[in-house]
This record gives C-alpha cells, sequence and structure tokens, in this order.
C-alpha cells in the first residue's frame, strides 16, 4: 500500500503544488520520492512508500534500464508476476511484483497488460518514447485514483482526492475532482508542453467474464458442472488459492476478525496457510467493540478455535465520537453506514499500527456484495433481480465498503488485503445459477456457508451466524452504535436547520440529524465535492430509513439479551 501522485502539464510552481502530495503522506510512511520527468518541466511523480516487498529497489518511480523511456508510479500488488516472467521469458532489474506492467506494456500493449494484471492496483505509465500517458484501476477499485484534468490538458492524479482539492491551476472555474473508474484503463496523448489529451477511456474486462489471466493461475482448471458438490468443492478451491497468493509480503501478516462469517474464513485460511508455508510468526488477529459486543465474543471463540495470537480493542461512545471528524476526512465521503462502520476500522487500525508489527492486513471486504450476505436479500423478488443486485453492489463497491476498507487503514500505513474480492473467484461465484446464490432457509450466505460445512476450519455456530453489521455487532445488543451516534447528534444539529438542509446542500440533501451532521463536517474539508456520492447506501425492497441491520425486521442477533 503506497500513495502515488503525479502531475502532467502543471502551470504552477512545481515546489508548490509538490506540497499536495505531502497530504497522502500517511499511505506510505516509509520514504518519500519527489522527481522531475527528464524533458518535460512541469511533469512530475511524487511518491509515499509502504515498503512490502523488495525494501532495496522498491522505491519509484519504477525505471529500468531496458526501457529508460518508460516511468511507472503503482500503488498494490499484482500476485501472478512470476508466473507472467515464466511465460514471457521476462528479465527482472528488481524483486518489485509492480515491475511486471513495463515488461507487460513493451510486449503486448496496454489493453492487454491491464487485462493479464492479477492483483489489486493503481497506476500512472508514462512512455515519452511514445508521448503517451496511462492510468489504469483494477476491477473492484480496491486500490483507489483519483484524477483531475482541466479543459487547457493539465492532468493530475493522486491516491486520495485530498492531494488534488487545493491544486494551483490557470482555470476560471474550478475543475472537477473525481474518482477513476474500477475495471479501466484511460489513455493520454502527452504534448511537447506536458499537457495532455484524453484519448479513450476503456472498459478492458467484464467482472462476470473469467479473467485473461486465469491462463497464469498457479491453481489448475477446475471441473465443469452445477451440481452442488463440485459447485462447494470449487468455491473451497478457490478461495484457498485466492487467500494463498496474498501471502507475498516481506512484512508481518495480521488479520482483522470480527467474528463473522467472512473475517472468521478468512482469518481460518489464513492461518492454515502460514502454518502449510511454514512462516515463522503466529498470526495475529484483531477485534474491536464496545463491552458487551457480540462481535467480541464470537472474535475470541474463533480465535480460540484457530489458535491465533488474538487482540482485542475496546473503546467507548466518547471515544467513538471524537473519531468521527477524522474518519471523514480519511474517507473523503459523507455516506451514512460507510461512516458508521468506518469508526472501528479506523480505531483498529490505529491500535494495530501503535503496539504491533503486523501490516499487511486481511480483511472480509465484498463477501456480503458477492454471496448475497446483506439482510435485505431475504425480501428479493426472486434469483435473478437478487443476482442483478449483488452485480450493482459489487459495481459501486469503490464508494462504499472498499472506500472504507482502504482508507481506515492507509490513515495508518498499513496495506489491506481483501481474498473475497479474488477475480477468479468472483467470476466463478457469478457465474453460478441464480437460484444457486439466494439465502435458503431462511439463512443468508447460504452456499458459501454450505462449502465449508465439513472442512472444519470454524466451529459450527460461528460457521452458520446470523448476519451481524460491523457498525452494529461491535456495540452492545441492548444499544448499537448507530443509536449511541444518534443521540449525540440530536444535539448538534437544530431541527430548523434540518428543515432547510435542501437548501443548503441540494445535492443529496441531508434527511436526518445524523446525516446532516457528518454532511457538515465533510463539506468543512471537501467543500463542492458532494457529487464523489452519488447516493447513500440504503437497503431494498424494503421502506427503510435507516441502514442498520438492526432496524430490519429479519434482523436476529446470536447473543441473547
Amino acid at each position: 500500500m503506497c500513495g502515488i501522485w503525479a502531475l502532467f502539464g502543471s502551470d504552477e510552481c512545481l515546489s508548490v503544488q509538490c506540497l499536495q502530495a505531502m497530504k497522502i503522506a500517511h499511505r506510505g510512511p516509509d520514504a518519500f520520492r519527489f522527481e522531475n520527468v527528464n524533458g518535460f518541466t512541469n511533469c512530475c511523480f511524487g511518491f509515499h512508500r509502504l515498503a512490502i516487498v523488495d525494501h532495496l529497489y522498491g522505491m519509484q518511480p519504477i525505471r529500468v534500464k531496458k526501457f529508460p523511456y518508460l516511468w511507472l508510479c503503482y500503488n498494490g500488488e499484482i500476485y501472478n508476476y512470476k508466473q507472467l516472467q515464466k511465460h514471457f521469458g521476462f528479465d527482472y532489474q528488481t524483486l518489485v511484483d509492480g515491475e511486471v506492467i513495463l515488461h507487460l506494456y513493451s510486449k503486448v500493449g496496454i489493453e492487454e497488460t491491464a487485462s493479464l494484471l492479477d492483483g489489486v492496483f493503481a497506476f500512472i505509465l508514462l512512455d515519452t518514447s511514445n508521448r503517451k500517458v496511462f492510468l489504469g484501476r483494477d476491477m473492484y477499485g480496491v486500490r483507489p485514483i483519483f484524477k483531475v484534468l482541466t479543459e487547457d490538458g493539465f492532468l493530475a492524479v493522486c491516491s486520495e482526492a485530498k492531494g488534488l482539492v487545493n491544486l494551483k491551476h490557470s482555470m476560471s472555474s474550478r475543475p472537477n475532482v473525481e474518482p477513476f473508474p474500477p475495471g479501466h484503463y484511460e489513455a493520454f496523448d502527452l504534448k511537447p508542453n506536458g499537457k495532455v489529451v484524453s484519448m479513450e477511456l476503456v472498459k478492458y474486462h467484464n467482472f462476470k467474464d473469467e479473467p485473461l489471466h486465469v491462463a497464469f493461475d498457479a491453481l489448475e482448471i477446475l471441473p465443469s458442472g452445477f451440481d452442488l458438490e463440485t459447485v462447494k468443492s470449487n468455491i473451497r478451491l478457490l478461495f484457498e488459492n485466492s487467500v494463498k497468493k496474498r501471502l507475498m509480503a516481506h512484512r508481518r501478516i495480521g488479520c482483522l476478525l470480527s467474528g463473522g462469517l467472512d473475517s472468521s474464513l478468512v482469518a481460518a485460511v489464513l492461518l492454515k496457510l502460514i502454518k502449510e508455508n511454514s512462516i515463522s510468526y503466529p498470526l495475529q488477529t484483531f477485534a474491536i467493540g464496545m463491552e458487551d459486543s457480540p462481535d467480541l465474543k464470537a472474535a475470541r471463540k474463533v480465535a480460540s478455535h484457530i489458535g491465533s495470537e488474538h487482540h482485542e480493542v475496546i473503546f467507548n461512545s466518547e471515544e467513538g465520537i471524537q473519531a468521527v471528524d477524522e474518519v471523514i476526512f480519511s474517507l473523503e465521503t459523507y455516506d451514512i453506514t460507510t461512516i458508521r462502520a468506518s469508526v472501528g476500522m479506523y480505531l483498529v487500525s490505529k491500535y494495530i499500527r501503535k503496539k504491533t508489527d503486523s501490516v499487511v492486513i486481511f480483511s472480509g471486504e465484498g463477501s456480503d456484495e458477492l454471496t448475497q450476505g446483506y439482510i435485505y436479500f431475504h425480501k428479493a423478488p426472486s434469483p435473478a433481480e437478487a443476482a442483478e443486485e449483488s452485480e450493482r453492489l459489487l459495481k459501486e463497491l469503490y464508494m462504499f465498503d472498499v472506500l472504507r476498507a482502504d482508507r481506515t487503514t492507509a490513515a495508518h500505513g498499513l496495506e489491506l488485503r481483501v481474498p473475497f474480492l479474488d477475480h477468479r473467484f468472483t467470476a466463478y461465484y457469478l457465474s453460478l445459477p441464480a437460484e444457486l446464490r439466494v439465502p435458503k432457509n431462511g439463512i443468508e450466505k447460504y452456499l458459501l456457508r454450505e462449502s465449508f460445512e465439513d472442512s472444519g476450519l470454524l466451529p459450527k455456530d460461528i460457521l452458520w451466524r446470523p448476519k451481524e453489521a460491523f457498525s452494529d455487532g461491535l456495540s452492545s445488543v441492548k444499544k448499537s452504535w448507530f443509536s449511541i451516534l444518534q443521540e449525540h447528534i440530536e444535539t448538534q444539529v437544530d431541527d430548523i436547520v434540518l428543515e432547510k438542509a435542501a437548501e443548503k446542500f441540494p445535492f443529496n440533501p441531508p434527511k436526518t440529524k445524523e446525516s446532516y451532521f457528518y454532511r457538515q463536517i465533510f463539506e468543512k474539508y471537501y467543500p463542492g465535492h458532494a457529487t464523489w456520492l452519488p447516493h447513500y447506501w440504503m437497503p431494498k425492497w424494503i421502506k427503510a430509513t435507516d441502514p442498520s441491520a438492526r432496524t430490519l425486521k429479519h434482523y436476529k442477533s446470536d447473543i441473547k439479551e
């Protein structure tokens, strides 16, 4: 996990502009480099490094002797770089997995390069020989990237929007800062004056299709057919393969553990593979919650079962409320459920960074969207509509759960890994008949649970534990985290102010005091950028006024009062 930043065609002094790059210093606390591009005095790269692989030669922008005209800044991990090296005969100069992007681009061009990368990534590739600039982002947007492109061709790129919002430019009106779309690459022509012209924005892959890079996967071709035993076996094999490829690291690996199905499966498989790969240190798992939290109790049970070195972080209402302001600054959003869930993840990440040496952190994001884990899926009118909703959620992950997971961990210099969003695993799961993927017998994620029924990885009551939203599970059953927040905010926002919310915030106007409170903080840091959030996250098919699972009729906690 790193922070990348680049300017092409800046009319302002670069030494002034580069101060904005320091706003993402948290993403790479180990080293920083600022480098001008030869022959283009108004183009430059900024890079904040979190050293995960190749401590000696891992600084960026990456340049190699074979391609002196190529410059690469990227944030991410390319898991199949060794397989691609073997197939194409690439001669790597470093141990950095991202170097493969330079070799692939030279060999097969940008479109095939993006399609062949198995991993998570956001990259800026400069080709001074052909005067081209390319931006690219992984399929689900696990790694963030934002851009600004002015009418006169000034291009600025950054891992987070906060590194772009105050850049100097020569336009009379403020240019848009916008997230780069996942699963796309964009090609720009680079003019002699350093300005750029966008030539094409290309969607290089549909996540429902089997990825091109499957041909370079260590896991063999799987049996075909939709009989249940074959499907369950394939799910187990693909998920374990997804976790295994993400072990690539020279820093200590840890795992977030809420005690829910998703993080528990990740932790159990991770610990199994750590033992098989003779990794010398014990796996550290991390749970966070308030006193009497269902998550703490369940996570404790999982940790005992799998044998991890378990850490519990307990916080109180005051600590959670005090964190809200800095959480919204880190997130760059005002979405209600994202903020609620982010406070716990932000605080546990802070603990990990200060109290442990774990840096590469596994987590369970993406499972609810992929495997129809949200409670409202019980209300889906048909399997086909449930499948369609699952795909919509996956497309929007980069604005919600993936955004939360990246920013809350990156804020404390940690690198997140999310095996449920492995390209091959998700493509296979989405290829299954819609009828197989829906909730069954009143239980969401039934197929996923059933696939691991006889694995022995988890206690049965954890494997079949009902869905508990992260922001709900970390608080007491008797009093939810969202109700604690709402009680505090009740005195912070006047009724009259809320009545006029639509006048002050015509785009996505706040409907509650809680949403108004969050919006005020967001506008304090990012005024005029409300369009980064096209809509609030809310359940579908039901009359919901709040995104919390605990407000839904189907909700059942597994912890009795």
